[in-house]
């Protein structure tokens, strides 16, 4: 819970590990008799060490080269625990973490304790020492600024799938016009490379320039391209490779449409995805 908890807040595993073990040494030196309930006690630990980490990575993130995508995670099996709800996968996928990213460190706590853990207001007041109004508000917040730019993702593991698969097999065939019609008139294309591949450095918006521009990758980079589907943050993705790269496909969706597609080529946040 609390790794899922870390994970949610900053959108790196690596990063969430760290939390983890900073937390467990203040846990080590705490009198266990003066804490009354040990998970509400390492989630508020947990929860402030996160935050501290997010306002502290804020001016890095400005000089990221390209767009900035969370770090996907193998969830078969889940290292977070259980993910027996919506809301539970949904604040894992790649979609909803790379909109958290609008939200200052306050309003993504907030979002992530209520939607994702279920807390009250009240109790994420303690966590956070504010009060349980501040915290409606902070919430009511950050739905509005998520809203704002959430492309729509309605669409189960089944439909994600048969998407993605479509979407690769149209990609690989060079079938521009077959492309173009999986992909919804509003939707943008993310790709982080971090600098260390190659990867548009701004989104890619609208089916024609989405078609276009995976066509060109797929077939200047190497026609033999190697797909092996996996299920990361919850949902279905492909990792390609092919000679000197690999990359992670994903796509969020929506009544029969993509309207988001999610290219992870940066190596440092590939390194726990197999294939």
């Amino acid at each position: 819970m609390l790794l899922g908890l870390a994970y949610r807040l900053l959108g790196s595993l690596h990063d969430a590990e760290d939390v983890l073990q900073e937390a467990y040494l203040r846990w080590l030196d705490v009198d266990r008799d003066s804490v009354a309930e040990p998970r509400r006690y390492l989630s508020r630990v947990v929860t402030r060490l996160a935050l501290d980490r997010l306002r502290a990575r804020q001016a890095a993130r400005e000089t990221y080269v390209g767009p900035w995508l969370p770090e996907p995670v193998p969830t078969d099996p889940s290292p977070f625990g259980p993910l027996d709800t919506v809301e539970q996968r949904e604040t894992l996928s790649t979609a909803l973490l790379h909109l958290l990213e609008r939200l200052t460190p306050p309003e993504r706590a907030v979002y992530v304790l209520h939607t994702a853990f279920a807390l009250p207001y009240a109790e994420i007041g303690e966590l956070l020492d504010r009060s349980a109004a501040d915290c409606r508000q902070l919430h009511h917040r950050a739905v509005a600024r998520i809203a704002d730019g959430r492309p729509r993702f309605t669409a189960g593991p089944a439909e994600q799938r048969r998407l993605l698969d479509a979407f690769l097999a149209a990609a690989r065939d060079g079938d521009l016009a077959r492309l173009t019609g999986l992909v919804a008139a509003d939707a943008t294309s993310w790709n982080d490379g971090g600098g260390r591949v190659s990867a548009a450095r701004n989104p890619v918006h609208g089916p024609d320039r989405i078609a276009r521009f995976f066509t060109g990758l797929y077939h200047q980079r190497h026609p033999e391209v190697r797909a092996t589907p996996v299920e990361l943050n919850g949902a279905p993705a492909l990792v390609l490779t092919w000679p000197g790269a690999r990359y992670i496909l994903s796509v969020a969706a929506a009544e029969g449409r993509i309207t988001g597609v999610y290219l992870i080529g940066n190596p440092d946040k590939l390194t726990g995805v197999p294939g």
